[in-house]
């Protein structure tokens, strides 16, 4: 066995390459094992290949639009599925050198291919050999998980991750799930000429957002021509068809993006000392410590969240704590998400229901809709809101963007829930003109102005003015 590296990196996703690369930039002696490719999920099955696959919908959909400028649009029919899928193969192309052997070479990172397992609280294996380690992190990731329908397993169906190998549009194609990733990969296939069917058990779509951006979405998808089956619980499924309330749903592709599970099996965790709680996901503390102190997670296998850019800076901060003590807090109630939809449905913090189990009667909700937003107007695109959320003393913490730029949006509404902004001082932040953060500044200025009109404040401004015209005389 050779001598200890610093941190031993179990896994080459978003978390594993983030935290590897830290420990390199800080000097340490790093191995990073993965068992497939590096990039991981993001780059070869999540975030990389649908967002590429939703801007080639995204274009076809804008060409069949363009008749109301008097332009000569393609007739309406299928895009071709080879350009489609090949513009997703080119930017997973592009992406790919980034997160390689040969760019982590530099930082002093050590990669070795293979399927590592624990062989005691410091020990592993991987790629045939004996290693020690100082401290390790495991960052296996998560893979799709079906929901327990009678005979899904056995009809095959397509996941987030496999749904890549398909070399035709489907004709017919039932999305099992109504989360982000259903809603995403269903407007894109509808978009591209696939005939499109979103099953969801909840009574809506997107059933962790704001009720009003899931209501929204719907009529957007099912103006598009998604047809959407809301508190629609499958019961079975048959090859070629989904059954439930109502009777069957013919497919010729069933796809199921209905959760996902840690990976950790072949891990050997146990004999690390490292426990799993009851869900599978790898038990951690706040410093994404596991049971073992010598071991981290981060990224999925926690149970955290499902976030690639959460993985990535809970990666930086484990290899931080471990290699140098560094404890840097992680802010959970700031961590944005974005569904890519059109138009993408953003947010930050809690919804209003969550905030008003959480504060009871302090909480206060300002909504503005989008037709307030020269830049929604100008676009024709004015069916969208921004909601903020504002908790005790006025602060905001959280917010809900619908928008075609929301995730853009969100970003700066996370930096003002993570540093306790209140309204006032969001509002008293330039914005440029005319974009849509109009959105989130226009609520708060409204939030402003409602507190200007309070029988309280306007006494006193009153008071105030009253004694300035005095002085003045």
């Amino acid at each position: 066995m050779s001598d200890p590296y610093d941190l031993v990196v179990i896994g080459g996703g978003s978390a594993g390459l983030t935290a590897a690369r830290t420990a390199g930039r800080l000097g340490a002696r790093v191995l990073l094992a993965e068992r497939e490719r590096l990039g991981g999920d993001c780059l070869w099955t999540g975030c990389v290949p649908s967002k590429a696959l939703l801007h080639v919908a995204a274009q076809v959909h804008a060409a069949r639009g363009a008749g109301r400028y008097g332009l000569h649009p393609r007739p309406h029919g299928r895009a071709d599925s080879a350009a489609a899928l090949g513009h997703v193969r080119q930017a997973i192309a592009e992406i790919e050198p980034h997160d390689s052997v040969e760019a982590l070479r530099p930082l002093g990172v050590e990669v070795v291919h293979g399927a590592a397992e624990f062989t005691g609280p410091r020990g592993l294996r991987v790629g045939g050999r004996e290693l020690a380690f100082r401290y390790a992190l495991i960052a296996t990731g998560s893979a799709p998980a079906l929901v327990p329908v009678p005979g899904l397993a056995e009809s095959q169906p397509l996941t987030s991750d496999t749904v890549w190998g398909l070399e035709e549009l489907p004709e017919r194609l039932v999305v099992l799930g109504g989360g982000p990733i259903g809603c995403e990969l269903g407007q894109a296939f509808a978009r591209l000429g696939s005939r499109v069917t979103v099953v969801e058990a909840a009574e809506r779509l997107l059933p962790r957002e704001e009720p009003r951006a899931s209501h929204l979405l719907r009529e957007r998808l099912e103006s598009e021509g998604v047809s959407v089956r809301t508190g629609w619980a499958a019961e079975k499924a048959e090859q070629g068809a989904l059954v439930g309330p109502g009777g069957k749903l013919p497919y010729d592709v069933l796809l199921a993006v209905t959760g996902r599970r840690a990976t950790v099996q072949g891990l050997c965790v146990e004999a690390a000392h490292v426990e799993v709680d009851e869900h599978g996901n790898i038990r951690t503390d706040k410093r994404l410590r596991t049971t073992n102190p010598r071991v981290y997670a981060a990224g999925d296998v926690t149970g955290l969240s499902a976030f690639t850019h959460l993985g990535g800076v809970q990666g930086s901060a484990a290899a931080a704590h471990a290699l140098l003590g560094v404890r840097r807090r992680l802010d959970y109630a700031a961590v944005p998400s974005v569904t890519y939809t059109d138009p993408e449905v953003a947010r930050v913090g809690p919804t209003e229901d969550e905030a008003r189990e959480k504060y009871g009667g302090k909480v206060r909700v300002r909504t503005l809709r989008h037709d307030r937003v020269d830049r929604a107007v100008v676009e024709g695109r004015t069916e969208g809101f921004t909601t903020l959320v504002l908790g005790p003393r006025g602060r905001i913490v959280g917010a809900t963007v619908v928008a075609p730029r929301a995730g853009e949006t969100i970003a700066h509404l996370a930096a003002a829930v993570r540093g306790g902004w209140t309204a006032s001082r969001y509002a008293a932040t330039v914005h440029p003109y005319p974009s849509w953060t109009d959105g989130p500044w226009h609520a708060a200025l409204e939030e402003v102005y409602a507190r200007l009109a309070a029988p309280r404040t306007r006494w006193i401004t009153s008071a105030v003015l009253s004694a300035r015209r005095k002085l003045r005389r």
